[in-house]
């Protein structure tokens, strides 16, 4: 598995030939747009910055989008949706946290999560996360002290910091005591790479 940062929440994610995008920004969004060709496409939040998936599709390449809590299985991959409330941007709305199933890795993906609790249903189903992405730039979501404890809380493998500025990533990697950790070009990880791991901190850069 290829995992590689697009910057705000955007991830596009490759295990053989086929691709997921997470959260990708739309046209409207302040944010840096990236197009590639998806299979899979996951929105966390109605809202610009996350819910591009036009800039998903490349070709005759259009992603089956999901957008809301539930529980899907596309082309081997296993999904499943929580909703929680959450503003952002000054408006009261939903998120929806993702766990995803693939190859045998468990991914978790937090989105514009804005409070540091766990929906109920969540907390029972988010079990042996390999990976977690956690929002930790503050403002509308967790800011670093919460996302870290969360995501300690959550028993991940691996934690990778999104949805941050220069400041607040080293505020995060700080209270995670993982201060001068450098930004990796991507992550490429298969589930033996992850036995021994507790709670390593993994900055992608954009």
């Amino acid at each position: 598995m290829v995992i590689s940062y697009l910057g705000g929440q955007c991830f596009k994610i490759s295990q053989g030939d086929l691709t997921l995008a997470i959260n990708p920004p739309g046209k409207s969004s302040k944010l840096a747009s990236a197009k590639f060709g998806a299979d899979i496409a996951l929105v966390t939040l109605d809202h610009d910055d996350f819910n591009g998936t036009e800039n998903a599709s490349f070709g005759e390449r259009q992603p089956f989008v999901i957008q809301g809590p539930g529980e899907y299985e596309v082309r081997g991959v296993a999904v499943r949706g929580f909703g929680t409330s959450t503003t952002y941007d000054k408006r009261q709305t939903m998120n929806t946290i993702y766990s995803v199933s693939l190859e045998g890795l468990n991914l978790c993906f937090l989105g514009a999560l804005g409070g540091g609790e766990l929906p109920a249903a969540a907390k029972q189903e988010l079990d042996e996360v390999d990976i977690l992405f956690i929002p930790v730039g503050g403002g509308d979501v967790l800011d670093h002290k919460a996302a870290y404890k969360l995501g300690v809380g959550l028993g991940p493998k691996v934690i990778v910091p999104m949805h941050y500025d220069q400041a607040s990533l080293k505020s995060f990697l700080k209270e995670a005591g993982a201060e001068g950790r450098k930004p990796e070009e991507k992550l490429t990880v298969k589930k033996k790479d992850l036995e021994g791991k507790e709670g390593e901190v993994v900055v992608l850069g954009a």
